[in-house]
């Protein structure tokens, strides 16, 4: 597949409302995984209307990188690199109708990485996170304490 060929990035694909990032964040409902250098945090939620069946977000500490243009520079990357490979989570989908992935990438070194590079770890994040999905072992992040 082209570069040109894959879909794009919707709006709806994107994590924007505070509220549900600080529902993956601060939950206690999302699990972690790390493939250096990211580490990504992703939870299931109840689908509403309109919601895409995925949405991402990238996250790059200032203390890693000073300068804006490295921060906006690592976090293209990992937006194209989740772009091209976010096929990855299709199946995925299938098994938990009704449900969304909600996925956090947050960059972990304080080096620059090639696109190449960049792309292969997104790429492992998403075919692992599609096995647990399809395995059943992903938390709830929607549901409230007590259900």
């Amino acid at each position: 597949m082209a570069i040109t060929d894959a879909p794009k990035l919707e709006k709806k694909e994107r994590i924007s409302s505070k509220k549900t990032i600080d529902r993956l964040f601060c939950g206690g409902h999302s699990k972690a995984m790390s493939a250096f250098p990211l580490r990504a945090v992703y939870a299931m939620m109840p689908k509403e209307k309109g919601d895409a069946e995925a949405a991402m977000m990238v996250s790059v500490p200032k203390r890693m990188f000073k300068r804006a243009v490295k921060r906006n520079r690592v976090k293209r990357q990992v937006r194209e690199a989740y772009r091209l490979n976010k096929h990855l989570l299709n199946a995925a989908f299938d098994a938990m109708p009704g449900k969304k992935l909600l996925v956090a990438f947050v960059w972990i070194d304080d080096r620059l990485h090639s696109s190449v590079k960049v792309n292969h770890k997104v790429r492992n994040i998403l075919e692992r996170i599609a096995e647990r999905v399809q395995g059943g072992k992903v938390p709830q992040a929607g549901a409230k304490e007590g259900e």
